[in-house]
């Protein structure tokens, strides 16, 4: 599965472009521009299995840093901050990981 497949290459761009500085990702922004936010939870938990690098059903801190590169391979990676942030953002239950019905949550939030 390519990540354009479900999300258009063109907004993915665009949401790329949107927080291509260190420390200017914000996940809500990005998942709107991205198309994300309009995709329906089955749609989104699929992408989540895209992101989830070792396929254990949880992402933790060292795949959320490379979560740009998921959606393009040239793009940077999340500086340590946003990757906190962004860990924070989803992971309701506290135990240092997102799950995918975490990050649907947090996607449709």
């Amino acid at each position: 599965m390519s990540i354009t497949d479900v999300l258009s290459a063109d907004d993915i761009a665009a949401a790329l472009q949107e927080c291509q500085d260190p420390d200017t990702f914000e996940p809500q922004k990005f998942f709107q521009t991205s198309g994300l936010s309009k995709m329906s939870a089955s749609q989104v938990k699929d992408v989540f299995q895209f992101i989830d690098n070792d396929q254990s059903g949880y992402l933790d801190e060292e795949e959320l840093k490379f979560f740009l590169q998921k959606f393009e391979s040239g793009a940077r990676e999340l500086t340590e901050s946003e990757t906190k942030s962004l860990m924070a953002a989803a992971d309701n239950d506290g135990d240092g990981k997102i799950g995918a019905e975490e990050f649907q949550e947090m996607v449709h939030s």
